[in-house]
């Protein structure tokens, strides 16, 4: 069992690769980044659905009790274009909870990915390659003033450059993995997934 969860941190019962043990106290240390006012705000209303809803909700219950006990009344959504179905079922949803939805999807600019610099090595095609834009994504979400923002199938970096530029916090609904139908851990449970993902 790990030490943290039952509370032990004596350095002499620490294995030497546990982090606290480099650095004993930097936890404590950066308790203090929890009681900002806007850090609280948001840590408080996760812990709280994570007391409520734990063993009992869905993430997208989870979600959606997230963005209303952090009181958002503007909620933006940042869609991989391959899940749009998706994206226009968790918008519709958030709606009926009484949410102001932004939604935008990844293509969005319809820029070229000669535009920005990619060559023949990246590109899926020869003609028109049209770019995921999720620094414009981000942007407009910005714009419109959302207090939350969820990804929705954001493809692996896009998304990181999504939170790099998001004002609001961002937190991720649905990981986009179309080898596994959005389900990246069956590639430990299965053999032909495990295949996949080990050196050869």
């Amino acid at each position: 069992m790990k030490l943290c969860l039952r509370g032990e941190l004596k350095q002499e019962l620490l294995p030497e690769t546990c982090p606290m043990k480099a650095f004993p106290d930097l936890a404590k240390f950066l308790v203090e980044h929890y009681r900002s006012q806007e850090n609280k705000r948001l840590y408080r209303a996760s812990v709280s659905v994570e007391k409520e809803g734990y063993m009992r909700w869905p993430r997208i219950r989870e979600t959606l009790e997230l963005a209303k006990r952090l009181e958002a009344s503007k909620v933006g959504i940042a869609f991989c274009v391959g899940l749009s179905k998706e994206a226009e079922e968790v918008s519709s949803l958030f709606e009926r909870w009484g949410f102001q939805v932004y939604s935008v999807c990844c293509k969005c600019g319809s820029i070229d990915k000669a535009e920005l610099g990619l060559g023949r090595e990246v590109r899926m095609r020869e003609e028109f390659d049209p770019a995921c834009n999720p620094i414009l994504q981000a942007e407009l979400l910005n714009r419109a003033g959302t207090q939350l923002n969820i990804l929705v199938g954001l493809c692996v970096g896009h998304d990181a450059l999504f939170c790099r530029y998001s004002k609001a916090p961002v937190t991720t609904l649905i990981v986009k993995d179309r080898v596994t139908g959005h389900n990246p851990l069956i590639a430990f449970y299965t053999s032909y997934h495990r295949r996949l993902i080990y050196p050869p």
